[in-house]
């Protein structure tokens, strides 16, 4: 009995690992959960310099679906993070990850949001960004986005609660 041929989402997962094995890129490392799954990656996201969470090592898990790349992955932080764009369970909430089309809510312009032609690695740049410079306009974390604005102090407070735990599970 023939295989089942490997579908055009695997085949370009795997080239992604083999060229991020090949030439990492600065400011994250990914790989696979387990070796037999091409559709589940582990990502560790270095805090991007001169930033609140400069030092930290986040974890996240990225998972694909099965018709990738028409659809977007999910990606969500295992470890604790304090982000107006991180729901509380660590689901990221980025235009890029969200399905391609118009936004029902109006938000977003279709030409924002998820298009076959992301990779992992502009998705992490994307989320590297996201922790550079958030936006609390349309917010996944509520509490964090109105700490962010009206009360910085407390918001850089939690956010080095977070390094220093990110730092302690490495």
């Amino acid at each position: 009995m023939a295989s089942a041929s490997p579908s055009q989402g695997s085949l370009l997962l795997q080239k992604q690992l083999k060229d991020l094995c090949k030439k990492p890129v600065d400011g994250f490392s990914a790989g696979l959960v387990d070796e037999c799954n091409l559709f589940e990656w582990s990502v560790t996201i270095i805090g991007p310099p001169d930033t609140l969470y400069d030092g930290g090592f986040f974890n996240a898990i990225m998972s694909f679906p099965q018709n990738y790349p028409n659809s977007p992955p999910t990606v969500k932080f295992t470890s604790e993070m304090w982000h107006p764009n991180v729901y509380s369970d660590g689901k990221v909430c980025i235009s890029i990850l969200h399905p391609p089309g118009d936004d029902p809510n109006g938000y977003e312009l279709a030409s924002e949001r998820w298009s076959p032609v992301h990779t992992v690695e502009s998705i992490m740049l994307s989320i590297i960004s996201m922790l550079s410079s958030p936006n609390d306009e349309s917010p996944a974390n509520v509490e964090a986005a109105k700490e962010w604005r009206d009360n910085r102090d407390e918001f850089k407070k939690k956010v080095s609660r977070c390094v220093r735990r990110s730092q302690e599970m490495t």
